[in-house]
């Protein structure tokens, strides 16, 4: 009886794999109700909103991780950790409404055969985050990430969710014509869609930047195509190592691969941030546990945010406080910033 049941679910999840490059064939072929046109289209093709209000001075786009439902509901403990981002990036639009699981950005909730089934599911979730229908959550997600980074289906499922991410830009007052730079922000599994979409958006006079949060990152052709990328990995996260084990390309073996001739190129950092998990306890989002031997006494997700908003000052995507005057020329009091941190990745 055990063995059917182990065959059973190995069918199961054979199949469930097997079919599920069809969401993004059936957008390209022009079956999804959400396409206007064939999905070939290029994000610069879109039509833009020529609006006179001001931009902000950059876009972080999120792009959640396998445990996202829509792109308006993730994981709760994602919240607290998007909510100081947008403290301390006053002069950013951070945008969360992108479902980096579906090149239309249908929700799983949203107008699908199965909705009510997932809405179920994401009422038991919210009653208990660990129960193990939440896990089909994790695992569909999962298998459209392997989509993205997949040679065959990948640049069919990352062009269109450069077009989802384009057509919200355009919808939170982007307008090519500033050329403001864009930040993809992927955690988990949107790292690696994070990367594949850049090939896409590339296309935009903007540059492109990606940073990643324990993904689970491809050798794909668009690391190639970014303007930079940062990795961001906790020793306790083995999740965001497989990519290094599952991609030849990633290997050594193989220098001229995407990958390692992004790296090669300095266009990669890696960036350890300490004991870090990928789930749990002492987790990239975690605001409560501190740290550590931690001199400023911060918490997991308060590092996190620390290290996005030293790349950022990197970049002159935003002005780095002197901490004498904690005040900065022409403008309000922006994040705080102190020379004491390292970009090397120490763990505190």
């Amino acid at each position: 009886m055990i063995t059917y049941l182990f065959i059973g679910i190995f069918l199961l999840f054979f199949m469930t794999a097997a079919l599920a490059p069809l969401e993004s064939l059936g957008w390209w072929a022009g079956w999804s109700r959400e396409a206007g046109k064939k999905g070939g289209a290029s994000p610069l093709e879109a039509e833009s909103d020529k609006t006179a209000a001001e931009e902000p001075d950059f876009y972080v786009i999120y792009l959640s991780g396998i445990g996202a439902i829509s792109g308006d509901s993730f994981p709760e403990e994602e919240y607290p950790f998007l909510h100081g981002l947008e403290e301390r990036l006053p002069t950013a639009k951070i945008i969360t409404d992108v479902y980096p699981y579906s090149v239309t950005n249908n929700g799983l909730t949203g107008q699908r055969f199965f909705a009510n089934i997932w809405k179920q599911i994401e009422k038991m979730r919210f009653k208990n985050p660990n129960s193990v229908l939440s896990l089909l959550v994790n695992l569909r997600n999962a298998l459209q990430m392997f989509v993205s980074a997949d040679r065959r289906y990948g640049p069919i499922y990352n062009l269109g969710i450069a077009n989802e991410i384009y057509r919200v830009l355009l919808a939170h007052g982007y307008r090519p014509e500033g050329k403001r730079p864009i930040v993809l922000l992927g955690w988990s599994g949107g790292g690696q869609i994070a990367i594949g979409a850049a090939s896409y958006l590339a296309a935009l006079p903007s540059p492109i930047y990606v940073i990643s949060l324990g993904g689970m990152l491809s050798d794909d052709p668009g690391l190639e195509k970014l303007t930079h990328l940062w990795h961001l990995y906790g020793v306790a996260d083995p999740l965001q190592a497989l990519g290094g084990v599952l991609y030849a390309g990633r290997w050594p073996l193989t220098p001229d691969s995407p990958w390692n001739s992004a790296m090669a190129n300095g266009l990669i950092d890696i960036i350890c941030l300490g004991y870090y998990t990928h789930n749990g306890k002492g987790n990239y989002f975690d605001m409560e546990t501190k740290l550590p031997n931690d001199a400023r006494g911060r918490s997991h997700g308060e590092k996190t945010i620390d290290t996005i908003e030293h790349i950022l000052a990197d970049q002159k995507l935003i002005v780095r406080v002197d901490s004498a005057t904690n005040s900065a020329p022409g403008r309000e009091a922006a994040p705080r910033l102190t020379d004491e941190f390292s970009i090397q990745g120490a763990t505190s």
